[in-house]
């Protein structure tokens, strides 16, 4: 059982406090409720820019990072469709350093037009290096639009389009900056050698002053159902013909979405998972093959992806992946798979949660899915899946109609 503490500043800063004294050391995560999915369609991109702009200084403290080596610390960020995660693991004699240096660019960053062009190089280089110039690195640029039409899980963190970071403006920075970079739009979380108490005591210290702002409407699309199956066909030059399956799933608080990832633990968990024994080691259709759920907080999706041995058709590759899901709307799983999923899961969790910093970025989470106490009761949703909830849920979700399948060939054998 993981206790905590809860507060919550006049500003609108929630603050969550985790006491391991087990440990020498703090981990500090503050988690912003921004992701790529309160971007433009045409000015995709702009959340994750920020993760990097985020780190380019501030009038104040130019560099962020100096400060926090000089202090024996570590950070790093990350941004998905849904937040924004800044994170610091710092000596618990040297954590007001992290409160110090995380109010300052919550109160504003260098907006100057040389760090704009500095950090949207960066991340230019990032979408040309991971998506373009990458085997395969395009996929997922084909299959989210192909599965959304109107949500914006339309495109992924990095963006739909390079353009669109190369076209950022110091105005669109600045707007994006104070509509969604505020103590109102934050959640402070902290675990590990500090009291409650001290950590309620150091974020008035640093944060109180920070004022509320408004923060934009967000007013997000629902995507219709799905009800005809979507079929995309591209040629790339990879080494191998690959193919991408996606099925619409409920969202992240659904009583579904605990049956849906097991579910894909069943298919791909690990050497002993349906896809890979059966289409891999039995079948040898594919060279590697996985699935699994994008646990966004709207409607995600349950993805099945793999490379082709040579010589394999994908449309056969794609019949046996169809037969596979038929076989789980047609039968139960065997007790012995659904209590070997179950424990992988546990033992799995148990393990995460020993980590401080996993703990401080989970309540944070957590917190914003409107219940903190998530991260001590859901394993416990999960193994109450019985085999009658995987078939009810593999029948309504994993059917053709649902489906939106990427064929990604290889051209290589054409020269």
């Amino acid at each position: 059982m993981i206790k905590f503490s809860r507060f919550c500043l006049d500003n609108g800063l929630r603050i969550l406090v985790h006491e391991d004294i087990s440990t020498p050391l703090v981990a500090m995560s503050i988690l912003y409720d921004v992701g790529s999915r309160d971007e433009n369609r045409e000015a995709t991109g702009l959340a994750h820019l920020f993760e990097h702009l985020m780190f380019g200084g501030t009038p104040g403290i130019p560099e962020y990072d100096k400060h926090l080596q000089l202090a024996g610390g570590e950070n790093n960020a990350f941004t998905t469709s849904d937040i924004t995660n800044y994170y610091i693991t710092l000596p618990k004699e040297n954590i007001e350093t992290g409160f110090w240096l995380e109010s300052d660019r919550m109160n504003g960053i260098d907006f100057s037009r040389k760090n704009l062009e500095i950090q949207k190089n960066v991340v230019i280089e990032e979408f040309k290096q991971r998506y373009l110039n990458q085997p395969y690195g395009d996929a997922m640029l084909l299959l989210r639009p192909l599965a959304y039409k109107v949500h914006p899980y339309h495109w992924p963190t990095i963006g739909s389009d390079i353009d669109h970071i190369k076209n950022a403006g110091l105005k669109n920075i600045k707007d994006f900056f104070f509509s969604h970079y505020a103590p109102n739009n934050a959640i402070l979380s902290l675990t590990g050698n500090i009291t409650p108490w001290h950590a309620l005591r150091l974020t008035k210290k640093w944060f109180e002053n920070i004022e509320k702002r408004k923060i934009s409407p967000r007013q997000l699309p629902a995507e219709p159902e799905q009800t005809k199956e979507r079929i995309r066909t591209v040629k790339r030059d990879v080494p191998a013909d690959a193919l991408y399956k996606a099925w619409h799933i409920g969202p992240r608080n659904s009583d579904d979405f605990f049956t849906m990832d097991l579910i894909s633990d069943l298919l791909a968990g690990g050497e002993s998972g349906r896809l890979e024994t059966k289409l891999m080691r039995e079948k040898k259709i594919f060279s590697e093959i996985d699935a699994y759920i994008t646990s966004e907080i709207d409607p995600g999706l349950l993805i099945i992806n793999g490379k082709l041995m040579k010589g394999i058709d994908l449309n056969t590759a794609d019949e046996l992946i169809n037969k596979l899901i038929a076989e789980l709307m047609e039968k139960y799983p065997s007790p012995y798979e659904m209590e070997k999923v179950k424990n992988k899961y546990e033992s799995a969790h148990v393990i995460r949660n020993s980590d401080i910093l996993y703990k401080a970025m989970n309540l944070s989470y957590y917190e914003l899915l409107g219940n903190p106490d998530l991260i001590n009761t859901e394993v416990e949703r999960y193994l109450k899946t019985d085999k009658v909830m995987v078939l009810e849920t593999v029948r309504r979700y994993l059917v053709q109609t649902n489906c939106s399948t990427l064929f990604y060939k290889s051209s290589r054998d054409e020269k």
